[in-house]
């Protein structure tokens, strides 16, 4: 009966909060987790500003890539998006530096996320450009001295950075900057199948250990950070993912040729289907509401991939906070007595279909 409420309240159509839009695959980086550079777009094919009029109401929206400030109408595409949400973040390598700085002196508001994975010599070496490092890091100290607020650091942990992972997360506090983590996957997206974390024993030790500094902070926000790492040690464990994924029922993806996906993981093994391409629509309601979107939310609910990735992980931790949060409250109060964090990777049993996250082969 708890499985047939869940469906039922599961299968009304919410409307989406966050949005995440890929406006481009060209990029300047040379990254060994991720081949979206062997894969760029055609200038000519990709979203146009305007294009994103079609956008709803949002609370969030994400602008990535590829390198988004590859574009010279990214400032136009800001502008039409902040029509749309209060809140956008850019994802981006820094190495456009003085395009980063523009953009920020006309939107002061803007959040910027400089993917480092390493410090100088490994980030470089792992995103395949000289100066990478010095260039992302010199633009933040950049935004800092604008007085800009959301801006900070994401690191994609893969077998050679993990180590370099709690340096940068201690530099990040120092700068009383942001900073957000991920594990590499494979899919579409990354235009990768190979990406395996082999070393997991010291990934996931450097991983507990961060996870105890964040226990340590102030803020709460930090504790639920501690959280999510939980899960990345539970993803690169092999675990299901502890909370349900919903891709697709409150966030989507946009790829730079209009497609709506549910998220950024999908995988041609496993499936992939898109919603809808905004070029086709008249109305986001149009493609949301679709029968068409139905049937990939129900793939969804039995996709067999544990994916465990910001953006379809953080609106779960927001619907089901109870879960977090009483895991949160449990271990700081471990952490001020001078106990290591508990980290009881369980799955959260909230209704979902009992094959989501169970990696079958066949789907």
């Amino acid at each position: 009966m708890f499985l047939e409420n869940y469906s039922m309240a599961n299968n009304k159509i919410q409307q989406p909060t966050d949005a995440s839009i890929i406006l481009t695959y060209r990029c300047p980086m040379r990254c060994q987790m991720c081949n979206i550079w062997k894969n760029p777009t055609d200038v000519k094919q990709e979203i146009r500003p305007e294009e994103l009029e079609i956008l709803p109401r949002l609370k969030f929206i994400n602008l990535t890539g590829g390198e988004p400030f590859i574009r010279e109408d990214l400032e136009d595409v800001v502008r039409v998006c902040y029509t749309k949400t209060p809140r956008i973040v850019i994802s981006t390598s820094g190495w456009f530096e003085d395009r980063v700085i523009r953009l920020a002196e006309k939107f002061p508001k803007i959040g910027i996320r400089i993917s480092i994975e390493g410090l100088s010599q490994k980030n470089d070496e792992l995103r395949g450009r000289a100066g990478g490092f010095d260039k992302g890091l010199r633009t933040l100290l950049t935004l800092k001295d604008m007085g800009l607020k959301d801006i900070g650091f994401g690191c994609t942990v893969s077998n050679h950075n993990s180590h370099d992972m709690l340096s940068l997360y201690r530099l990040s506090k120092s700068l009383g900057m942001e900073f957000a983590t991920a594990a590499f996957h494979n899919s579409y997206y990354f235009h990768k199948s190979d990406n395996v974390i082999t070393n997991r024993d010291e990934v996931c030790h450097n991983f507990k250990q961060l996870i105890e500094w964040q226990l340590k902070e102030s803020h709460p926000k930090s504790w639920f950070r501690a959280f999510f790492n939980m899960g990345l040690i539970n993803y690169i464990e092999g675990g299901r993912r502890m909370l349900p994924c919903e891709a697709g029922m409150m966030n989507f993806f946009i790829d730079p040729y209009g497609d709506v996906y549910p998220c950024n993981g999908l995988e041609d093994r496993y499936w992939k289907q898109s919603m809808g391409n905004i070029r086709q629509a008249s109305t986001f309601a149009e493609i949301w509401e679709s029968p068409q979107a139905e049937e990939v939310r129900a793939k969804v609910r039995r996709c067999p991939k544990n994916c465990w990735m910001v953006g379809t992980a953080s609106p779960v931790m927001h619907k089901y906070v109870k879960y977090p949060a009483a895991w949160a409250l449990r271990n700081k109060l471990r952490s001020i007595q001078g106990k290591p964090a508990c980290l009881d990777m369980k799955w959260y049993d909230v209704g979902q279909d009992p094959t989501q996250g169970d990696l079958r082969e066949k789907f």
